[in-house]
């Protein structure tokens, strides 16, 4: 009878806390199954940065891959709204305003699902009697959305989603300048 209650109690010591969830011992000895459990939160957690700096994760390619990104799209919103007033501004060489008019005569003078969906872009939802306002405003969100993930090194679906619609707002209205970036 002793031996079965020594035998729960030491059950009972197996158990062990990681990161506040107890789980219970493999069948190691006490002394063994500490060691493992502060050999193992010592190379896994980085208990200041609170980076899980176990192999197989990922954590700084993304952040590389993800500035890397933001850095592109940084510079590509920068030309843009440098030289979009120049290029397809109101006054500028080949107008988006007159290429998103005969667009709309295209398909039939509708601004609907044809018109978007032959240029994806959101000029169609914006006014158009300040072209150039509308090319700078979309060219600085952009500026300051991809600013934001490249400082911080981190985003997520919404914001690159954002980012890519906003990129190509500019791309698909660009006609002859922007036509070697799609």
């Amino acid at each position: 009878m002793a031996s079965s209650s020594e035998s729960s109690e030491n059950s009972e010591s197996f158990l062990r806390k990681r990161r506040g969830d107890p789980l219970v011992s493999d069948g190691l000895s006490h002394d063994s199954c500490s060691e493992t459990v502060q050999d193992e939160d010592s190379t896994k957690y980085d208990k200041k940065v609170g980076v899980s700096l176990q192999t197989g994760t990922y954590w700084l390619t993304r952040i590389v891959l993800l500035r890397a990104i933001a850095f592109i799209y940084f510079v590509a919103f920068t030309v843009a709204y440098n030289q979009n007033k120049q290029l397809i501004g109101e006054k500028g060489l080949m107008p988006c305003k007159d290429y998103l008019r005969s667009v709309k005569r295209y398909v039939g003078g509708k601004i609907g699902m044809e018109a978007l969906a032959y240029t994806p872009s959101v000029l169609w939802f914006m006014d158009w009697n300040d072209m150039d306002a509308n090319l700078d405003g979309i060219a600085l969100a952009g500026m300051a959305l991809s600013g934001f993930v490249l400082i911080m090194g981190s985003a997520n679906m919404i914001i690159m989603g954002v980012l890519w619609v906003l990129y190509h707002s500019i791309v698909n209205v660009g006609q002859l300048w922007y036509s070697f970036g799609e």
